[in-house]
């Protein structure tokens, strides 16, 4: 059997947030779904699955340490059949906000490219630009987004009755 050649990514990072919303941003659901802008189901307990950048992502959460590591076995939709890589999250607090120290051991080497500029373009680029927005602690959920859309087209109706009364 062939063995496969696989390489290691290795990306520190500084975020202008506390390593607790980090951690958040990465397990919670919404959060992650928000800051990524693609749809993510994460599972908060070790052993639990989950899925990401809109199904590209699946993998098993190995170890969680709250607010300080996240340990998972990763995949993406292009990895060869059944082949598994693992990536640790460390994060501590920095005089800036949180320092993260990111491993992604066992990529495989045709996929390193992508996948390597991948987490710098899909995720901390992303995660950067919302956190950079004043208004980024309040994600707006789905029923937050419709909410505000349904207020929105309310307003438009009232306004256009409002014309047409007028004329």
């Amino acid at each position: 059997m062939k063995t496969m050649k696989t390489k290691t990514i290795r990306q520190t990072v500084i975020f202008s947030c506390t390593p607790h919303e980090f951690y958040e941003i990465i397990m919670d659901s919404k959060k992650h779904s928000f800051y990524t802008g693609d749809e993510a189901k994460m599972s908060r307990k070790e052993g639990g699955e989950f899925i990401a950048a809109a199904g590209y992502i699946e993998g098993k959460n190995l170890k969680l340490v709250k607010d300080k590591m996240i340990v998972q076995s990763w995949r993406g939709g292009d990895f060869p059949e059944g082949h598994m890589s693992k990536v640790v999250f460390e994060l501590k607090k920095d005089k800036t906000g949180t320092k993260l120290t990111f491993t992604h051991e066992g990529v495989p080497e045709k996929n390193y490219k992508n996948i390597n500029t991948g987490w710098k373009t899909y995720y901390w680029d992303k995660i950067k630009a919302k956190l950079a927005n004043p208004k980024h602690k309040s994600a707006p959920t789905p029923k937050k987004m419709l909410k505000k859309v349904s207020k929105k087209s309310t307003a438009k109706k009232s306004a256009v009755k409002k014309a047409k009364a007028k004329k």
